[in-house]
């Protein structure tokens, strides 16, 4: 019978981090309904009660993994928009970066099964971490935020409808896969093009 190697200690932040990283491993390879206190601590070698000391309950796991998430989201949403704005980029890469992170990201599932499991406190640190992204972009620019607002809610519904039922609904359809992707482009461009235009009327 071989020993088994010891565990190695972890600070509470480097646990907790391991944790939540496991956790979006189990979301993404098995869907939101793996994601358990026991079996994320059976990934990372620690016990049931650990978890339970950080994350108070399954719930509390799930709005932690959730607020992970959009944090890591909306810092690259952001990144592209500013780069769309300033002309360094095209509106696909805003696009692909939001779409991704609801669908390969897990973002979308996790959201959904909250709202059918009705823990949709949890989606909280989505919807807080995009309102500040927002917020952010707006900054200095009163003008901006009514337009921003209309363009993040647009996209993020779409990016949450494709992740649920884009694949089924282009097979339906006869349509390429990445066609909604291609339509939420398209509309973005029109509102960046429209709000660049008014800028430069006002400019004048």
């Amino acid at each position: 019978m071989t020993a088994t190697a010891p565990r190695k200690r972890l600070s509470p932040e480097e646990s907790r981090d391991a944790a939540l990283e496991a956790a979006r491993e189990l979301l993404l390879e098995a869907g939101p309904g793996a994601v358990t206190l026991k079996a994320v601590a059976a990934k990372i070698g620690r016990t049931h009660a650990n978890l339970l000391h950080h994350f108070g309950s399954a719930a509390g796991l799930q709005k932690a993994l959730a607020a992970n998430i959009a944090g890591s989201v909306t810092g690259k949403i952001g990144a592209a928009v500013m780069r769309a704005r300033a002309g360094d980029h095209d509106d696909h890469e805003v696009v692909n970066l939001t779409f991704d992170a609801f669908d390969k990201g897990g973002a979308g599932a996790l959201a959904s099964w909250m709202i059918l499991t009705g823990n949709q406190d949890a989606l909280d640190p989505i919807l807080e971490a995009i309102h500040r992204l927002v917020d952010e972009l707006a900054e200095g620019h009163d003008d901006k935020t009514h337009s921003l607002h209309e363009e993040t809610l647009q996209l993020v519904l779409m990016a949450v409808g494709d992740a649920l039922l884009g694949a089924p609904m282009a097979r339906a359809l006869g349509l390429p896969r990445n066609k909604a992707r291609e339509i939420a482009a398209a509309q973005l461009s029109r509102t960046m093009g429209e709000h660049h235009g008014h800028q430069h009327i006002r400019e004048e």
